[in-house]
């Protein structure tokens, strides 16, 4: 109990300390940790790309903060966007500061809110010089409230605990306000689930004070974040909502025991609120109870299960499950494009085979086995049999899954094999890295030109083009509105699948060949890129 005591204590004296003046917090807001006082753990705020302290040149003291450049030669507009603030972070129960460390003094405290609803993100992030991502010790807070994402970097040499523990209490946070939004809660409500996260964060802080390395089985005295988290929480948020809507503050013991054993009007007394207010932390001055007021013990149920209680045992055995998946998953990844390709190809085996199937039959290199497909692929498109392929499909992979189970029952199931490909050395890999990000720079510009060349026509750049693509176009929608669904589908069929037919051939590359001379004359719709002014971006 003794870390437990001193975090208490720790919260208490920061609460009613005047060297937080700076953060003007509202009533019932509580102060639950602080970092960055302490000059071998620093917290750096990140604005712009990321600045890395090991790369830095010089520093230069400002009145305001301590601003540290890169380089001595650059210009000034640039050094904003290439600095990061030491300073002090707080948490409280509304909300996230930052206060800029200034000269011997601290500046007026950022305030980045978690209980209003702002879109608010946090996660975890990679900082490095530059904005490289190398190295994982950073925090991002992104909302509608701020302009660009805020980093809050905890820099650290053996490990990133300190920044995972930031994460988590300030993710609880979040969670606790976005579970008062959901279900609306009333003010007595709002107070006691409060409670409930402010406590679990004071043990959370606790174990970690008590036991610097600890496991990650602590993050379930954070009660919202594990209920986000947990497969089925969606069922604890409700479950405990459902114990919420019976709170009284005013019951008495006899009220709680009594309507526990009657099974009907039960009340809840607000356990969370009664032992902050113990601890001498005020949430809202209603709830303000007396030292020696009776603690109940009412969430009592005779004869049935608590149903928060089987929620939360419900959402264990489905975590169970669903590590002991994802162990399985962790254990197929492989690393490497070419032997992540390989192993694609592999499984998409039978696909593949299709496909090649039915392009030997659209090539028309054995005549009679392209006309039977083709006159029973049209008969079943007359026929209106093509609705049933995939309900057909569907059944023939259930009886299938179903004979699978029947038939191997007990057995493991065979490790797929693949080939994996040749080894390749670091340039071979990075040669073919560069030549990918080539391809796709390719397919992109290619899209690209398509959308700018569609533009062109549908604004009349080419006028003899566009009134080509227009009357086509009516066509188009005549055919679609008289002509039946079937015919249109065998139409295209057909014309699609008999263009290397021998007897088409010659007329069909003519044709191709005709409209992609046309496409090639289609001037493509201009485009002007506008750089963005670097000072009314700040402004």
């Amino acid at each position: 109990m003794a870390p437990y005591c001193r975090v208490i204590k720790s919260a208490k004296n920061a609460s009613g300390s005047t060297l937080f003046s700076n953060l003007q917090l509202v009533e019932g807001e509580i102060i639950l940790d602080i970092d960055g006082t302490v000059p071998t753990q620093p917290v750096l705020q990140h604005i712009g790309i990321s600045a890395w302290p090991g790369e830095l040149l010089y520093v230069a003291e400002s009145r305001a903060s301590y601003m540290i450049f890169m380089h001595l030669d650059v210009h000034c507009s640039f050094l904003t966007n290439l600095c990061f603030f030491p300073g002090r972070l707080t948490l409280t129960n509304y909300a996230l500061y930052f206060e800029s460390l200034g000269v011997g003094l601290y500046d007026k405290a950022s305030r980045y809110d978690l209980a209003t609803d702002m879109k608010q993100v946090i996660k975890p992030e990679l900082t490095g010089p530059l904005g490289a991502r190398l190295f994982d010790r950073a925090v991002m807070y992104k909302s509608i409230s701020v302009s660009e994402p805020v980093y809050l970097e905890f820099p650290e040499f053996k490990s990133n605990s300190r920044r995972d523990y930031w994460l988590d209490i300030c993710i609880e946070i979040l969670h606790v306000h976005k579970f008062i939004r959901k279900y609306n809660l009333k003010e007595m409500q709002q107070s006691e689930v409060l409670a409930r996260a402010i406590l679990g964060i004071f043990r959370y802080r606790a174990v970690r004070e008590a036991f610097h390395i600890f496991s990650s089985q602590y993050k379930s005295l954070l009660v919202f974040n594990l209920a986000e988290s947990l497969p089925g929480g969606d069922l604890i948020s409700e479950a405990l909502y459902s114990r919420l809507a019976l709170l009284n503050a005013s019951a008495t013991q006899d009220d709680v025991l009594g309507s526990s054993y009657a099974g009907q009007n039960l009340k809840i007394f607000p356990v969370s609120l009664f032992t902050l207010s113990r601890h001498g932390f005020i949430l809202q001055k209603e709830a303000v109870m007396s030292g020696e007021a009776i603690f109940p013990v009412g969430d009592v149920w005779v004869g049935e299960t608590n149903p928060l209680e089987i929620a939360v045992k419900q959402s264990i055995w489905d975590k169970g499950r669903a590590e002991a998946a994802q162990a399985t998953v962790d254990q197929v990844k492989v690393e490497g494009i070419d032997t992540n390709i390989a192993v694609m190809k592999e499984l998409l085996f039978p696909v593949i085979k299709c496909a090649e199937r039915l392009l030997l039959l659209a090539s028309w290199e054995d005549p009679v086995k392209s006309t039977v497909f083709l006159l029973l692929t049209c008969y079943v498109i007359h026929r209106g049999w093509i609705r049933y392929i995939l309900p057909s499909i569907f059944v023939f992979l259930a009886v299938f899954m179903l004979w699978c189970r029947h038939f191997n029952k007990g057995k493991p199931l065979e490790a797929f094999r693949v080939m994996p490909p040749p080894h390749r050395n670091a340039v071979e890999l990075l040669l073919a890295l560069q030549e990918l990000v080539s391809q796709i720079e390719g397919i992109i510009q290619a899209g690209n030109i398509i959308l700018l060349k569609i533009r062109a026509l549908v604004f009349a750049m080419l006028p003899q083009a566009s009134d080509r693509i227009a009357l086509l176009l009516v066509f188009m929608a005549a055919v679609l509105a008289f002509l039946p669904i079937r015919y249109l589908t065998t139409l295209i069929f057909v014309e699609a699948f008999t263009r290397q037919m021998p007897l088409r051939k010659d007329s069909s590359d003519r044709l191709v060949r005709r409209a992609r001379e046309w496409w090639i004359r289609i001037p493509a719709a201009p485009v002007q890129l506008i750089k963005t002014d670097a000072k009314k971006k700040k402004k």
